[in-house]
């Protein structure tokens, strides 16, 4: 089987097509300081308006930020809602040719009052239930045009009339004759019964209140519901999603499995059910397996929910989170002899947690060998940049210390005892490579910050870095030449008081 990274690579050349209720979202954004006059009611001043694409047009900016080629059937009205999402579907590389305008509709419009970062009202504008027959039969001969080539479809229906009973006949009798992924999003899955789709994604309420009337409340526990629901909707999975705690995938075979998530702080859901969606059908279209292919989707979640307003995911995103899924197994890869390379190992571990909570790592690393205040200055400057300073300890052997050496002064186990009593630096940990490399790659840190006169891309550490996606930050070591300096005046005053000299520089 393909590893996650490899199917998330895949995702650029594939083709979807998405079904469902196109709208626009704004946010109106501003702050208030004072209460109306004429009612109790805020004053907001408003600062930004923000407009994306939402619902069905969310999940295809999604699905084109993954790299997959998109195709978007759904309705708008002509008019200024309509206008306005046509451009932002083309300023996120999505093609408006296969929307349908029909003048008997209004483009939908979720429009959303934010005051100092708090939601005052939402109010939806349109209304695309009235399409006519004529706009109807445009959308049925869109999506038959549309399907042609696709890899996989999306469903994404949220009410509003974007999927009438002919446009679904059709796809059934499409998929008929070429079975590609189907994974429908709905909050109306009753509809959905007999479309054989590959999977649907309701969350745990909307699963229960499909089942509530053939299961006993007593007997509500999640795998009795997805059993349930595969009884009620003719599909092959049902991944119901469960917010924080990740996802349930209950499978025609007989078998449920849990697929948990790690948690988010502060989250913000909106889009993030667009973005779970995307992933989960690229995954499957790309050939994971459906477990596989919720593990992506529930990261592509992971990445959605950290954003504010309606999110997009892109593909240089989910495979760097994919990509730390990976370390819970590097356990085995190392030599169990190795106490620096398992430290790293379970270091790794503890840093994944981080990056899904949003907290930014920094990574630096140097000898450390006689501390100074140019020292402090650095790692203080460092820890600003980020949420979590970790600092690599070069040890004995990766100095080569021989018995005849005086330097490293002091020993790796106080240069690292140092280092980590120190308040900026929230990791410290030995590394005996030459160099940082291998350490990076195993930690994935945002930044890694160099002290000294370096150019970046002369570091040995630079490909590395680019590699888990960081970035390299050069920063001035102020007194980097203290510790020789000091070692230097030792000489002297031994010099001086007539004391024995030996072999103390490098």
């Amino acid at each position: 089987m393909p590893s996650l990274v490899e199917i998330v690579r895949r995702f650029r050349d594939l083709r979807v097509v998405v079904i469902g209720d196109a709208m626009l979202d704004t946010y109106r954004i501003g702050s208030a300081s004072r209460l109306c006059t004429e009612g109790p009611v805020p004053v907001v001043v408003e600062s930004e308006t923000w407009q994306t694409p939402g619902g069905a047009a969310n999940a295809a900016a999604n699905l084109r930020a993954l790299g997959a080629e998109v195709r978007v059937v759904g309705i708008v009205g002509p008019d200024h809602s309509g206008t306005i999402l046509r451009a932002s579907l083309a300023d996120h590389g999505v093609s408006d040719r296969w929307l349908v305008e029909d003048s008997s509709v209004t483009t939908m419009c979720k429009e959303r009052l934010i005051a100092d970062g708090q939601y005052v009202v939402r109010m939806d504008t349109g209304s695309t239930r009235a399409c006519s027959p004529a706009g109807i039969q445009q959308l049925v001969s869109n999506l038959r045009a549309a399907f042609d080539t696709c890899d996989a479809v999306v469903i994404s229906d949220y009410g509003y009339g974007a999927t009438p009973d002919a446009v679904l006949a059709v796809l059934r009798e499409l998929r008929a004759v070429r079975n590609v992924p189907l994974v429908v999003d709905s909050k109306y899955l009753w509809r959905f019964s007999a479309m054989q789709a590959t999977v649907v994604t309701p969350n745990h309420h909307e699963a229960r209140a499909l089942v509530a009337a053939s299961v006993a409340g007593a007997d509500m526990d999640l795998p009795v519901v997805g059993t349930a629901l595969l009884k009620r909707v003719d599909c092959e999975h049902a991944a119901i999603t469960l917010a924080a705690d990740g996802v349930l995938i209950a499978s025609r075979s007989g078998t449920t499995v849990h697929i948990p998530a790690h948690p988010i702080a502060n989250p913000a859901d909106v889009g993030a059910g667009d973005s779970f969606t995307s992933a989960l059908a690229l995954g499957l279209a790309a050939g994971a397996e459906v477990a596989d292919a919720a593990r992506i989707a529930i990261d592509a979640a992971a990445i959605a929910v950290m954003k504010p307003r309606t999110a997009i995911v892109d593909q240089q995103e989910l495979l760097q989170r994919v990509s730390l899924r990976g370390l819970h197994g590097l356990h085995g890869r190392h030599d169990p002899t190795s106490s620096s390379q398992g430290e790293a190992s379970l270091l790794a571990e503890k840093l994944l947690v981080d990056r899904l909570a949003g907290r930014m790592i920094v990574f630096t690393n140097g000898i450390f060998d006689i501390l100074h205040a140019g020292h402090i200055a650095f790692l203080r400057e460092a820890r600003a940049m980020g949420d979590v300073l970790v600092v690599g300890v070069n040890s004995d052997m990766s100095l080569g210390r021989m018995p005849a050496q005086r330097r490293p002064i002091n020993s790796e186990r106080d240069r690292r005892a140092l280092i980590a009593a120190l308040d900026p630096v929230d990791h410290a940990l030995l590394f005996d490579e030459s160099n940082p490399s291998a350490l990076i790659r195993l930690l994935h840190p945002h930044i890694h910050v160099k002290g000294g006169d370096y150019a970046a891309e002369a570091l040995p550490e630079a490909e590395a870095v680019h590699e888990v996606g960081g970035r390299i930050v050069i920063l001035p070591l102020a007194g980097e030449d203290t510790t020789r300096a000091m070692i230097d005046r030792i000489l002297s005053i031994a010099v001086a008081s007539g004391g024995e000299l030996g072999s103390i520089h490098d």
